[in-house]
């Protein structure tokens, strides 16, 4: 596993799941590998042995997974870079140890991913047969008892998504052409994500809504919260992309939230000044995208410590998406915030050497 950049959640944290499974001695669901104790544990972590995967409210990852134990499906609802992904991959893992029955949503998803396929030239030679059948990753998940994905659930057409009402509420999927049906095993769930900022585009239908237990992943409530999950993330990005030892100092990563959360929320940190805001979502995720940038800058091109110049440039990267109006918007949170703040000179000539 050495050779691979980006190892799936029950490769990487393999000895934690292992360690958890040894210990836990409490009820599991049917087909379940870890109680919903030792699965919110996992997610959580616990301190000591086990790293947490979600910095965030206890209850939200409590009602997530006991929704999983029931015959609702899951769906996590919320703003670009709240980690839907994340927990949804590790929510898998967790519950059934895979977390590869993965459907990606866009807008030229075919009903084939959701139920199923034919190999076309079997189907040709012989005609419809158990053989010449491709099956969906939610077909699979539904045969072996397993956790599905379905990522950007709004960005598939109407009728895509509606195919997955039978799934969800007769918990079968009908195969006319062989005259059979495959039946969910237990411990069969599916878990969706979806973004807010996708409203409007493919809505979900009110039968299809009904199937789910909607869970809302809020922004990280405070500047402290988000700091700390840009820290942990960039750590284990930069072990995992094996980047040359850095000096990765908390006060960068803790300007690159500052000015994230004060953009995406129209108000300085003080609650003294009023903000535009760009077009961009200014994630978290994106946040962490950008310290990961600039320490590959100073490692590479740099002494080995993160400087306002090693970060400028992908901050502006980040909130100027639109060319004209985000210009605006960036310029005068440069000159009206960032140029009066004393300890921010650095980052001030920084940035505007890059804009």
């Amino acid at each position: 596993m050495t050779t691979v950049l980006r190892p799936h959640a029950e490769q990487q944290y393999a000895e934690e799941l292992a360690l958890l499974a040894k210990e836990d001695d409490r009820p599991r669901p049917p087909g379940w590998k870890l109680s919903p104790w030792a699965v919110t544990t996992y997610i959580l972590g616990d301190g000591e042995r086990i790293t947490p995967k979600y910095v965030g409210a206890r209850r939200i990852v409590e009602v997530a997974v006991a929704t999983l134990a029931t015959d609702r499906a899951l769906l996590l609802l919320g703003v670009p870079g709240t980690a839907k992904t994340w927990l949804s991959e590790h929510l898998a893992a967790a519950v059934s140890g895979d977390s590869t029955l993965l459907v990606q949503g866009t807008a030229g998803t075919a009903e084939e991913a959701i139920r199923y396929g034919w190999n076309y030239a079997r189907l040709l030679a012989e005609g419809p047969s158990q053989e010449a059948l491709t099956p969906s990753p939610i077909m699979r998940a539904m045969a072996e008892g397993r956790i599905a994905r379905v990522e950007e659930l709004t960005r598939m057409p109407s009728d895509v998504q509606d195919a997955l009402i039978t799934v969800l509420s007769e918990k079968t999927l009908p195969i006319p052409e062989l005259n059979v049906e495959v039946q969910a095993q237990r411990g069969f769930n599916v878990i969706a994500t979806a973004n807010d900022r996708d409203r409007g585009v493919n809505e979900l239908s009110s039968a299809l809504r009904r199937r789910f237990n909607t869970v809302v992943l809020p922004v990280p409530a405070t500047a402290e919260e988000e700091v700390d999950i840009v820290a942990r993330r960039v750590a284990q990005l930069g072990t995992a992309l094996q980047l040359p030892e850095t000096t990765t100092g908390l006060a960068e990563i803790r300007r690159v939230v500052t000015v994230f959360r004060e953009l995406r929320g129209g108000m300085t940190e003080d609650g003294r000044t009023k903000l535009k805001s760009p077009s961009g979502t200014l994630s978290t995720a994106e946040a962490i995208s950008v310290v990961t940038n600039g320490i590959a800058l100073a490692a590479h091109f740099g002494d080995g410590v993160l400087r306002p110049s090693d970060v400028a440039a992908g901050i502006v990267g980040a909130v100027v998406q639109e060319p004209v109006s985000d210009r605006v918007v960036w310029r005068e949170y440069l000159e009206t915030v960032v140029r009066e703040r004393a300890d921010w000179r650095d980052f001030y000539r920084a940035c505007r050497e890059v804009s």
